[in-house]
């Protein structure tokens, strides 16, 4: 199979300064707002995914609110905070629906 390379029609255009190249880089275009979530609850998040696929966030959801009607607010916590490591939109449901923010 050959190799073909295509030069940009204007060489000069393509290329960065070096304070616009770092301005560029500076912050990743994915991170929107910033994550109140720690290392363990990342961890946790992550190893719950594993185990649960696409369907995590959800899973947790519902162990976050048997949590809740239990009134066990460190486990609903917990799993709050596990569902808005997977799904943000999910958790704030879920806390607007338990009038608990977390």
């Amino acid at each position: 199979m050959s190799i073909r390379f295509a030069a940009p029609p204007q060489a000069q255009n393509v290329r960065l300064s070096g304070s616009r190249a770092r301005a560029a880089i500076a912050k990743a275009v994915n991170d929107n707002e910033a994550s109140h979530s720690d290392d363990a609850l990342l961890g946790a998040a992550l190893r719950h995914f594993a185990e649960h696929g696409m369907a995590a966030a959800s899973h947790a959801r519902r162990r976050a609110e048997a949590a809740f009607f239990a009134g066990d607010r460190n486990a609903y916590r917990w799993w709050l905070g596990v569902c808005r490591t997977l799904d943000r939109r999910l958790a704030r449901e879920l806390a607007a629906g338990t009038k608990d923010a977390g």
